[in-house]
């Protein structure tokens, strides 16, 4: 039996990678723009006498009921929510190739469209007021399903609205569904402030940052800088668009879901993907890699190369691959999932898996904690037969690493500078959470220091004792 997965857009970067996301899943599992599948459109196609072959469309053995229901009328639709507290991105898909594909009723836009003008306190006080509706919405999708898994949330930190109300849905969700596993895509700001138009990002970030440690079982970090930076250097555009970069995204997004949709023996579910990743509750910040990239549309016939397994492994440990602005030469790797596709028969040779582990091992290209197995996980996933790769081999890392500390420490200092001079405050005390006075900003910024000492912990070996003293002392006080 599946185990199903919502999908929660909120914002416009949400809504805007979440769109892309579908659209990648929709070409893997052979699903048109209006939800038809291809094999059904090729069959009545045949029965009308076009006189074509369509034999090698066989049934593809796969899991659409993951992330897809059927309607009565057999056509595939989401299981997916677009909400947004302005109607500009809503209104390009609901009239974008994809219109068809979307349940409409699952579309929340509020009422009065003004958005939350980048203001945490904004997007959280309108999530509150719009709470009925929504869970209301998230209730009927949970009830469609057999046997939900949990939630996966797409959304950006440093807005308003995916990390204002984002931040809000985290915390109605982890009380209205306790036992339900709750996934994010999150998308961090530039950290070049030069390059952002939001001045007040470093308060939105703290606050969703808070959030997203206290009430996510596991949050995927999508590093905007990072993302730049491999779309300049790695595909070799001078100026990459925000659709190449959620493009970048998009195929992260559905290489991590790959084990849930076409199962092995292993990872098949989400509790199995994450439990071997996130040892201990705090430390579920993932980082991502992915090689060889290349963008769907993109005529880069001279980027093609021979892949190998140990090619493609070597490379997901390199940090030019890896897309979070982190050293991963320094600190060391808690744990780390690689998913291989490919192979000439559609499958990879596990003999190659192992001569590859052996070599990481030998050259020492990898540091893990010194408390826990040293061991790279490796999971063998089929392609897509919808999709014509020009690689035979490519690979998709997942990992969790000490050097994540940097990322937070980078987003302390930056709240730090604007902090000491209360600067930019005064639409955040507007709002009623921050009219009497500024604590949930101190509260937050508590909650990212531990964060950062926690990871900082890991590296050494009596993480084990890691806060038992504290915990003793307010015992005894």
């Amino acid at each position: 039996m599946p185990r199903e997965i919502i999908t929660l857009q909120v914002g416009q970067c949400g809504n805007q990678i979440g769109s892309e996301f579908w659209k990648q899943l929709c070409l893997e599992h052979g699903i048109s723009p209006n939800g038809i599948l291809k094999n059904a459109e090729l069959n009545n196609n045949n029965q009308s006498g076009s006189g074509q072959n369509y034999e090698s469309f066989s049934i593809v053995d796969d899991r659409k009921d993951v992330f897809f229901y059927q309607a009565d009328d057999e056509h595939y639709i989401p299981r997916a929510l677009m909400i947004d507290l302005e109607p500009r991105v809503l209104n390009k898909q609901k009239v974008g190739a994809y219109r068809d594909l979307f349940n409409h009723e699952n579309f929340f836009v509020a009422r009065d469209g003004g958005g939350a003008g980048n203001n945490w306190a904004s997007g959280f006080r309108q999530g509150e007021e719009h709470a009925e509706q929504v869970i209301d919405m998230i209730d009927r999708e949970s009830d469609n399903s057999d046997s939900l898994e949990g939630f996966v949330l797409c959304h950006s930190i440093a807005g308003g609205t995916g990390s204002g109300m984002g931040s809000y849905l985290l915390e109605r969700l982890k009380d209205h569904f306790p036992k339900k596993l709750v996934q994010t895509y999150s998308v961090f700001p530039n950290w070049d402030q030069s390059q952002s138009d939001v001045v007040v990002q470093p308060y939105n970030s703290i606050l969703s940052l808070k959030r997203l440690t206290l009430n996510a079982d596991c949050v995927v970090v999508l590093d905007n800088t990072a993302l730049n930076r491999i779309a300049v250097d790695r595909l070799r555009l001078d100026n990459p668009t925000v659709d190449q970069i959620n493009s970048i995204v998009a195929t992260i997004m559905a290489a991590s879901t790959t084990t849930l949709r076409y199962p092995g023996y292993m990872n098949n579910d989400l509790i199995g993907l994450l439990a071997s990743l996130i040892p201990t509750p705090r430390c579920h910040f993932l980082m991502t890699g992915y090689t060889p990239l290349v963008l769907a549309d993109a005529l880069q016939t001279s980027n093609v190369r021979k892949t190998t397994v140990l090619d493609v492994m070597r490379r997901l440990t390199q940090t030019k691959n890896i897309m979070v602005s982190a050293n991963t030469r320094r600190g060391c790797y808690i744990s780390m999932l690689n998913i291989i596709q490919g192979g000439d028969d559609g499958g990879v040779d596990p003999t190659q898996v192992h001569k590859a582990l052996q070599r990481i091992r030998e050259r020492k290209l990898v540091n893990f904690i010194p408390w826990g197995p040293a061991s790279i996980q490796v999971a063998l996933a089929r392609k897509s037969p919808y999709i014509e790769t020009r690689h035979k081999v490519s690979g998709f890392m997942l990992a969790n690493h000490t050097s994540m500390a940097e990322l937070f420490d980078r987003l302390l200092s930056q709240y730090d500078r604007i902090r000491k001079r209360n600067a930019f405050l005064d639409n955040y005390r507007k709002e009623p959470m921050f009219a009497d006075n500024l604590d949930e900003f101190d509260s937050a910024r508590e909650v990212v220091q531990s964060l950062v000492d926690e990871y900082k912990a890991c590296e050494r070996k009596d993480y084990v004792d890691f806060g038992i003293n504290d915990v003793e002392s307010e015992v005894q006080d």
